[in-house]
């Protein structure tokens, strides 16, 4: 019976993601469906294998009580990863670099949660065969991400710290680019507490040679 009444209340698939259907009306229950989520996956359940119905049951909850809370899997998934995820960082708005280094200091940290928590790591590999869900996480995730690290090298540039001759979203890919790669690509690599700060002290030095000094006059060392 409460299958059924459940099922009247939900959407006849998980479908494509939605807009949200209202505030949730119960902190505990939101609460108690993301630790059944995060239970189920610590136990090893895949994430093709979660069913509404049965994150439902662990959580002690109907269906429709998720489905008023999130359109399907995908939005509810996000969710999860967030709350497993080193939260983001809280930035001034208002500084240019100062918040850069915070967000790639974020970047930084959530590396290294990857790289520690086997759960996370498994998590994100499976999201990867997932096409709905690694667009949703893109959408609701990375894009605001990427809108955050523009404005604050637009910022950068608006105060003076960065040049204005140049385009910013590839001055924004210059400073994300080092990260990405030590945090993604290379797994193995080191994640340094001052590595934010040396990958914008590095770019905002340039990489062309210092000139040498030969008897008082600067001279550029031959490329």
């Amino acid at each position: 019976m409460q299958a059924a009444q459940d099922d009247a209340h939900t959407p006849a698939g998980d479908g494509g993601p939605e807009p949200r259907r209202g505030r949730p009306r119960s902190a505990a229950a939101e609460r108690a469906i993301l630790d059944a989520v995060v239970e189920l996956l610590e136990a090893g359940e895949p994430l093709a294998g979660l069913s509404i119905e049965r994150i439902a049951r662990t959580a002690g909850v109907g269906k429709s009580t998720i489905y008023r809370r999130w359109s399907g899997k995908e939005e509810l998934f996000v969710d999860v990863l967030r709350e497993i995820e080193p939260a983001d960082p809280t930035v001034s708005g208002t500084a240019g670099l100062a918040d850069l280094r915070e967000l790639l200091e974020s970047m930084r940290t959530r590396g290294l949660a990857q790289r520690s928590s086997v759960l996370l790591h498994n998590v994100f590999a499976q999201m990867k065969s997932h096409p709905r869900l690694w667009a949703e996480y893109h959408r609701t995730v990375v894009a605001p991400r990427r809108v955050a690290m523009l404005a604050a090298v637009q910022r950068a540039v608006d105060a003076g710290e960065l040049r204005g001759d140049l385009d910013v979203e590839l001055m924004d890919d210059l400073f994300l680019g080092p990260m990405l790669v030590r945090t993604v690509h290379r797994p193995d690599a080191p994640l340094p507490e001052d590595l934010a700060h040396r990958i914008i002290q590095i770019l905002l030095e340039g990489l062309a040679p210092k000139p040498q000094v030969t008897a008082g006059w600067p001279t550029a060392t031959p490329v």
